[in-house]
C-alpha cells in the first residue's frame, strides 16, 4: 500500500507529492491505550476535516483524560499556593497568562511556560494539567502564555507574544514573586517551537536569555520528510494530515516553512541556553526532535534528551493516569531544578 506525504509548502500549494511505504505506528502501553480508547468513545471528528473554529470545540486528550479520572474516582490533588489569570504587555496589546504560584515564601524561580495545539487551538484551559506539574515539581513560578491563534493571527504572531512574555516575565519577575536571575522557557509541541525560537529572537534581538529551556516533542522542522511522519502517518491523538491542517492556517506562504524561527532546525542555535528535549515514541514530530537535540549537541549546548517508549504525542501532563508522564515531567523538573540551583 501507498501513502502520500506532503511537504508544508505542497499542502498549502497542492504540489510536490511525494510517496513512501505506509507503516503501522508502535503500539502503544496499556495506560496509554486506555487514554486513546476513552478518546475514541467520546468519537471526536478528524481534524483535518474541520475548520479551526469547528476543531477547537472537539475532545481532545485532555477531555479523555478526564473522563478517564472520573470512571476511576480520582481527583488529582494540587498542592498550589494560588492559581491566577492575569495580562501582560505585548507589542499587539494585552496578553492573556495564567500564573501558577507554590507554597512557600519565594522568591520564586520562574517557568514561562508555551502550551501546544499547533498554533490553531488549544488553550491553557486545555494545558493546565502541565504546567500545574511543573510549578509543583519544580517548585517555582510558571506563567503560561495564551498567544493569539492562527489563522486570525498567523505566525509569527504566536511567536512574537511568546518572546514579549518572556521578557517581560525576565524584567518583572519580582511582580510575581520570582527570582529574575533564574527564569526558563518550556513548551510542548507549537510551544516547543516557541520555546526555542524565543531563545533565538533573544540572542539576535540583544533580549534578556532565559538560564534553560525545555522542549517537549517540539515542531522544529517547516516540511514533513522525516521518517516519523512515515511511521507514524496515523498515530493518535496526533497525525501527519493533521499537522498539514495546523501548517495551511498558520503559515502565510510557503517561504514561512523556511523561516528559522519556524524552522527551528534550519536556525543558528549558538548562544541559546542548555536543554531538556522529551520525545514520545508514537509521534509525528519524533526525529525532527532527535535532529534539534543533536544540533543543539553539535554546538556544543548542553542536552539532557529522553525517549519514552509506548506512549504518543500529548502524553506529557498526564501524569495522573499515566506513569510515563509522571516520569517525563519529574525529568522536565530536575533538568529545571539542576539550572536553577546553580
Amino acid at each position: 500500500m501507498k501513502i502520500i506525504v506532503l511537504t508544508f509548502a505542497a499542502l498549502m500549494l497542492g504540489t510536490h507529492l511525494i510517496s513512501v511505504n505506509a507503516q503501522a505506528p508502535p503500539p502503544a502501553d496499556p495506560q496509554m491505550q486506555a487514554v486513546l480508547d476513552q478518546l475514541k468513545a467520546l468519537k471526536p471528528k478528524p481534524i483535518e476535516k474541520l475548520t479551526p473554529a469547528e476543531a477547537r470545540e472537539q475532545p481532545n486528550p485532555t477531555t479523555a483524560v478526564k473522563a478517564l479520572l472520573k470512571k476511576k474516582n480520582i481527583t488529582p490533588a494540587s498542592n498550589l499556593a494560588k492559581v491566577e489569570d492575569s495580562e501582560m504587555p505585548g507589542g499587539a496589546g494585552k496578553i492573556p497568562v495564567r500564573i501558577y504560584t507554590p507554597n512557600g515564601e519565594g522568591p520564586f524561580p520562574v517557568v514561562v511556560y508555551i502550551h501546544g495545539g499547533g498554533w490553531v487551538i488549544a488553550s491553557n484551559d486545555v494545558y493546565d494539567a502541565s504546567p500545574r506539574a511543573i510549578a509543583e515539581m519544580a517548585n517555582a513560578v510558571v506563567v503560561s502564555i495564551e498567544y493569539r491563534k492562527a489563522p486570525e493571527h498567523k505566525f509569527p504572531a504566536a511567536h512574537e507574544d511568546s518572546y514579549a512574555v518572556l521578557q517581560y516575565v525576565m524584567k518583572n519577575a519580582a511582580s510575581i514573586n520570582g527570582n529574575p536571575k533564574k527564569v526558563a522557557i518550556m513548551g510542548e509541541s507549537a510551544g516547543g517551537n516557541m520555546a526555542a525560537a524565543a531563545c533565538m529572537m533573544a540572542r539576535d534581538r540583544k533580549g534578556m536569555m532565559p538560564i534553560y529551556q525545555v522542549l517537549v516533542y517540539p515542531v522544529a522542522d517547516g516540511d514533513m520528510k522525516h521518517q516519523s511522519y512515515k511511521t507514524n502517518k496515523n498515530a493518535k491523538p496526533l497525525n501527519s494530515a493533521m499537522i498539514g491542517w495546523f501548517a495551511k492556517y498558520t503559515l502565510p506562504s510557503k517561504k514561512d516553512a523556511m523561516n528559522p524561527y519556524f524552522g527551528i532546525n534550519k536556525g543558528n542555535v549558538k548562544g541559546v541556553p542548555p536543554a531538556t528535549i522529551i520525545a514520545a515514541e508514537i509521534d509525528p514530530l519524533l526525529t525532527e526532535g532527535q535532529l534539534y537535540s543533536n544540533k543543539l549537541k553539535k554546538a556544543g549546548i548542553p542536552v539532557r534528551y529522553r525517549l519514552y517508549k509506548g506512549v504518543t504525542h500529548e502524553f506529557f501532563g498526564m501524569g495522573a493516569v499515566v506513569k510515563k508522564a509522571k516520569d517525563a515531567e519529574m525529568f522536565a523538573a530536575d533538568g529545571l531544578k539542576s539550572a536553577f540551583s546553580k
